[in-house]
């Protein structure tokens, strides 16, 4: 299989799913959106929670709305799409590049992940 398919495909599907939210407020209820497992079992947040309704903010060009809903995803959102810009451009010129990050990029996004969650959940 080319190197381009999985980034394209990732794409394509980005692209439908935020075509849907785009049309779905998810500040409403009454749509067909998941409800975070973590926060149905523990009534916790958990980090990635607003996640949803910080891209349908971002697709309605409102970034502090966005902020509101998680500000670490929004403040994570800049690398993420470098990662995942580099691994398309290096999927369409013919190169495998594994999407991960290395060992420390991986405790310190954990670290954060956990201090998130407690400080959202303790305010």
């Amino acid at each position: 299989m080319h190197p381009a398919v999985a980034p394209l495909v990732t794409l394509g599907a980005g692209i439908a799913a935020s075509a849907y939210l785009y049309r779905t407020d998810p500040h409403q209820s009454g749509h067909w959106l998941p409800r975070c497992p973590f926060n149905w079992l523990t009534g916790l947040l958990c980090p990635a929670c607003g996640g949803t309704r910080l891209a349908y903010d971002l697709l309605h060009g409102e970034p502090l709305r966005a902020f509101h809903e998680n500000a670490l995803m929004l403040l994570l959102l800049p690398f993420a799409l470098v990662l995942g810009g580099r691994w398309f451009v290096d999927g369409l010129r013919g190169r495998r590049r594994p999407l991960m990050l290395n060992a420390r990029a991986q405790y310190a996004l954990l670290a954060a992940a956990v201090a998130w969650t407690v400080v959202r959940n303790v305010r």
